[in-house]
């Protein structure tokens, strides 16, 4: 937590990240021709948003893209913003911001740290740190049980074998997302069609990809979420949720406890 809040200290990195918002998956060259500076001190910079994990790359051919990961804001907000003054925080932001008249700027970077930003490429990165093993990991991610408690109660079945089908719903409630497994490598690798269903607006953006990447770092994994393959203009609905839900995950596995975020307890039982 210290290197995010080290990282976003400094202007020219926040500025960074809002370029990245504006449009995801952009190249050292890209970046540099959008800031007064260097190609070394864009280059020093991104280095320290890539440290504190902010920003994730992803290697496209010769490119080396970067994307902007939300999940150390999500992490942040999860552990000092309780389900009571979330609302309160986001009603006085938005009051901020109207009586103030700040820029369409300032409302993009509120948007980032939400985890809604807009993809260029049809591609979202989110990554991870957690202190855990990969069988761990890897059980949360496909036992329905666990899976439920840090993904808005969503269960997702399957026999989990490459070519399978797999469907994830809240029992008697919604319909989240069906789709096949079209990799399986226990505990490393899980890639997978996924076609949503808990609204019209999302059934029309059709069928994208989710890779699930796990690699062992000391005594934790890094786990890297890629959805890609999504349309241009794509709902931020399909993949604004990653962040919570990664949050969430993270918290199960380190400290046995559930996020009590407003999102997180959305199919809670009351009580």
């Amino acid at each position: 937590m210290d290197e995010v809040f080290k990282a976003l200290a400094d202007p020219t990195r926040r500025g960074l990240l809002d370029e990245l918002y504006r449009e995801d998956g952009q190249t050292l060259s890209a970046l540099e021709a959008r800031v007064d500076m260097t190609r070394f001190g864009v280059m020093k910079h991104l280095a320290v948003l890539e440290g504190a994990g902010l920003v994730v790359t992803k290697r496209r051919g010769r490119e080396k893209l970067h994307y902007l990961n939300t999940v150390p804001i999500r992490l942040a907000h999860d552990r000092w913003v309780s389900k009571y003054a979330e609302p309160w925080a986001a009603t006085l932001s938005r009051l901020k911001t109207d009586l103030e008249g700040e820029t369409m700027q300032a409302v993009k970077t509120v948007s980032w740290a939400e985890g809604t930003a807009p993809v260029a490429d049809g591609t979202a990165v989110f990554e991870v740190f957690i202190k855990t093993t990969p069988e761990r990991l890897w059980a949360a991610i496909v036992d329905p049980e666990q899976r439920k408690k840090y993904s808005f109660g969503v269960e997702t079945h399957s026999d989990w074998t490459a070519g399978s089908e797999y469907a994830s719903k809240v029992p008697g409630v919604v319909d989240i997302a069906a789709g096949r497994n079209l990799e399986v490598d226990p505990p490393h690798l899980l890639v997978q069609s996924f076609e949503a269903l808990w609204s019209d607006d999302v059934k029309s953006q059709g069928t994208t990809r989710v890779t699930w990447e796990i690699e062992p770092v000391g005594s934790s994994c890094r786990l890297t979420v890629t959805h890609d393959q999504l349309p241009a203009g794509a709902n931020a609905q399909l993949y604004g949720g990653w962040p919570m839900i990664l949050s969430g995950l993270k918290t199960l596995l380190e400290t046995g406890e559930l996020l009590d975020t407003p999102g997180s307890l959305q199919y809670q039982p009351a009580g």
